[in-house]
């Protein structure tokens, strides 16, 4: 994808392209808590989302991690700091530091606000793209999900059926219609609906029918859900592909339905519980 460049004032080209900083504590975004993700200023590619967020008391932003791939890094000339850019552009962001013991991640993204522009919480879906997929137990699907470069969030949560809002407990019963599923919000400038579904028929076993594993039902069923005629085309091409590889696929291609968010303790369920996927796993099917 073309990147596009929004044009800059010169204090923005100054800190951005010319490398410089900002004076501390005068930035926009410093002790700035609302929910949502922060992009790039010159390109608008996501780089960090609210809850990486705290408070260094630096007098810069600070972050203790990025959204994957968004970020990249390299030594300054001195040698004496890491450098860190916007994937998308090469704009500059500021410098990163390990060891420091702030956060558990015992990182901290020290960013220029001017380097950054923000998109509100509710307006995230609508600045970004987003795909469904439903492969068995929502916590594995999220799990790999959240990890894929250019993915902004993975929600767990049930879709294609009749009740609404339902709860855990009614769609384990098998009589609402609703399946598992997780909703994946992701930047087009840094990766695509293709590449996710990939992802996604490599992390379950797409020729199992109304399970996964030891997760048998219909609401454990495979389906890629599309909100367009372009991922549906794109799913329909990795079907191929797959039984062209001798894989008895047995995913269906559907149109996305209204998508209900799960109860909060399905949501990271394998990051709280510093567990892995019982029943996922990546296995290489494209050749």
């Amino acid at each position: 994808m073309e990147v596009k460049l929004r044009i800059l004032t010169p204090e923005e080209e100054r800190v951005i392209v010319g490398k410089e900083t900002e004076a501390p504590f005068t930035g926009e975004f410093d002790n700035h808590s609302e929910p949502g993700v922060y992009t790039c200023r010159r390109c608008g590619a996501a780089l960090y989302h609210s809850d990486h967020k705290f408070d260094a008391r630096c007098g810069w932003p600070a972050f203790e991690a990025e959204i994957p791939c968004a970020v990249k890094s390299k030594p300054d000339p001195d040698r004496r700091r890491t450098e860190i850019t916007c994937a998308n552009c090469d704009g500059h962001l500021g410098h990163i530091f390990i060891g420091e013991k702030l956060t558990p991640l015992n990182t901290r993204h020290c960013v220029n606000s001017i380097s950054l522009d923000f998109v509100p919480e509710a307006s995230v879906e609508t600045n970004f793209s987003h795909a469904v997929f439903a492969g068995g137990c929502f916590w594995g699907v999220e799990y790999f999900m959240e990890k894929a470069p250019g993915v902004i969030g993975a929600v767990s949560g049930y879709t294609g059926g009749t009740v609404e809002n339902p709860t855990y407990k009614q769609v384990c019963s098998g009589e609402t219609g609703h399946i598992e599923a997780v909703k994946v919000v992701f930047d087009p400038r840094l990766t695509n609906f293709e590449e996710l579904a990939r992802l996604f028929f490599e992390i379950h076993d797409p020729t199992q029918a109304n399970g996964q594993g030891p997760d048998i039902g219909s609401q454990y069923r495979s389906v890629v859900f599309f909100n367009s005629e372009e991922q549906r085309k794109t799913a329909e091409k990795l079907i191929a592909l797959l039984k062209k590889n001798k894989f008895d696929v047995v995913t269906s291609i559907e149109e996305e339905k209204t998508f209900w968010q799960a109860e909060y303790g399905h949501q990271d369920y394998y990051e709280n519980k510093r567990g892995l996927p019982y029943c996922h796993s990546r296995v290489k099917r494209f050749k």
